[in-house]
């Protein structure tokens, strides 16, 4: 028998996930809306830690930080509204069906509400949930328009992103894109919650003391993550919101010329927020709207640059609820399971530690690597070269990625790991190959940012900040791989030898 059945109504419950947020949360307003229209007791709130399935997903540390923090602010505004709040430590999700099943028992729960999660484990999480009898009540947030409301006349998810973002523009601009307020108190504020920490993932009593265990990387090579705390990113619904208008009153309008520059403060940087649902996508529309109401229709309004990359984030969450293997790493362009991928140990770890001998793929790797984040430009580049001048299979770049970022975010990574790979949808074609030094020249003309994540070349002069060391280009098999001079390494590979291995290579994908 459900608990639904057994007529237990009296409270309601709402489970946060990747919407850490009161404001226009649609699942916490339904919650709020359901326990005053059927004059219930009291609305509960949870958030469910599962250390052990964060491992298996590869979780940076310092996301983990990052939602920590949120999860202590969430505590305090549930508070304030006269909503109690538990931690819940759990293991994997294969424990929560039970779980929420007794608690809804011992709380006499009518209804769980709770937004949905595009990603295939969720989605087999929530499905165990309902089949157990667990009243679970899902809302689409996660994007604007939830996935299978953007679809093509044979009423199929587009493959290519350029009809997507039209269809999709046609559809959000017949609706309006207002976010919902914070829910007016349901009772008397509550006492000051005590701090909450998660469990077992390698934290002791501070949100950043220690790391998580190492992850397995490639073929049983072990990459160690470091802890970084994200001490460096503001925390609170306020500082997203902060951030977010501050981006579209000051830079949206010079977005499209500055975005590609990482020495620049010319991006949002909101996607740490995006990432854990501090922020919700209406939100970031509805903002640009009122500064641009012409957006959605004028291709030349200076806000559609950024309209686009919001709607590339919606684009790969709909392909990931549309193609569920993807969540499980298989390549969309099935083509490429036939690409012969070298796999070098020794070149990845040198591309993981920022060693490679190229000054910009190396500065940027470093950025991730000491802050958590990267320049999106500058993910393209060094995607595209462990890719293709390592030929280095994408999946182990993408890993690397989701354990190092602190946002995270498995539909954007995989999107943009198979783009760059040539594999995915509405990708960049195998044989267009990116130059590191044509980049490096282009988009850190004045070699600041290199020198910024490689001091040890403060002394060069920027013409030679563009090129790799190639002083003594050694064979890839010579010992010592990576010989260096001045600290620096010389490069792994030579560009037009690797990009002519790269177009034999991966020359399969032509019968795509």
């Amino acid at each position: 028998m459900s608990i639904n059945q057994c007529g237990l109504d009296k409270q309601a419950l709402m489970w946060f996930r990747q919407d850490l947020r009161l404001t226009d949360n649609q699942a916490f307003t339904a919650a709020c809306d359901w326990v005053r229209q059927h004059h219930a007791t009291k609305l509960k709130a949870i958030y469910i830690a599962t250390p052990s399935q964060w491992r298996r997903h590869d979780i940076a540390p310092i996301q983990l930080d990052f939602i920590q923090r949120h999860v202590n602010l969430l505590a305090q505004g549930l508070a304030s509204l006269g909503v109690e709040f538990e931690l819940i430590q759990l293991d994997s999700f294969k424990d929560i069906p039970a779980f929420l099943t007794g608690y809804c028992e011992e709380h006499s729960i009518g209804r769980v509400f709770a937004g949905r999660e595009p990603e295939i484990n969720e989605q087999k999480r929530d499905q165990a949930c309902i089949e157990a009898g667990i009243p679970l009540v899902l809302s689409d947030e996660h994007c604007l328009l939830p996935p299978g409301t953007v679809l093509n006349l044979s009423g199929d998810m587009y493959r290519v992103f350029t009809p997507f973002s039209r269809k999709w523009r046609e559809v959000a601009a017949k609706q309006p894109i207002v976010p919902l307020g914070v829910p007016a108190p349901l009772g008397p504020i509550l006492s000051e919650p005590k701090p909450l920490f998660f469990k077992n993932i390698g934290f002791a009593d501070s949100p950043a003391n220690k790391g998580i265990a190492p992850s397995e990387t490639g073929l049983n090579q072990t990459i160690s993550t470091p802890l970084i705390s994200s001490e460096q990113w503001a925390a609170g619904e306020g500082q997203a919101k902060r951030l977010l208008n501050q981006f579209i009153q000051q830079k949206v309008q010079d977005y499209k010329q500055d975005r590609d520059f990482p020495a620049i403060d010319g991006t949002s940087v909101i996607s740490p927020y995006l990432a854990i649902g501090v922020l919700s996508p209406r939100q970031c529309v509805a903002a640009l709207l009122q500064r641009f109401p012409e957006v959605m229709v004028d291709d030349t309004s200076p806000g559609r640059t950024w309209l686009n990359e919001l709607i590339w984030r919606e684009f790969y969450r709909h392909l990931l609820v549309a193609f569920p293997d993807l969540s499980k790493g298989h390549n969309f362009n099935r083509q490429a399971d036939h690409v012969p991928w070298r796999n070098n140990r020794d070149e990845f770890l040198a591309w993981c530690e920022g060693k490679t001998g190229y000054p910009i793929v190396d500065a940027a790797m470093r950025q991730l690597n000491q802050t958590g984040w990267m320049h999106n430009r500058l993910r393209m580049v060094v995607a595209s070269f462990l890719t293709k001048h390592l030929l280095i299979d994408w999946r182990w770049g993408e890993r690397y990625f989701r354990q190092h970022l602190i946002d995270g975010d498995l539909a954007a990574n995989n999107g943009g790991w198979q783009w760059s790979a040539g594999c995915g949808c509405d990708a960049q074609p195998y044989f267009r190959i990116f130059n590191p030094m044509s980049q490096s020249e282009k988009f850190d003309p004045d070699g600041r940012f290199i020198r910024k994540y490689l001091p040890e070349l403060a002394s060069w002069g920027v013409k030679r900040l563009h090129q790799p060391n190639q002083q003594k280009m050694p064979s890839l098999f010579e010992a010592p791989l990576f010989a260096s001079q001045a600290d620096y390494p010389y490069a792994i590979v030579e560009h037009n030898a690797a990009r002519a291995r790269a177009l034999t290579v991966l020359g399969v994908l032509k019968k795509a």
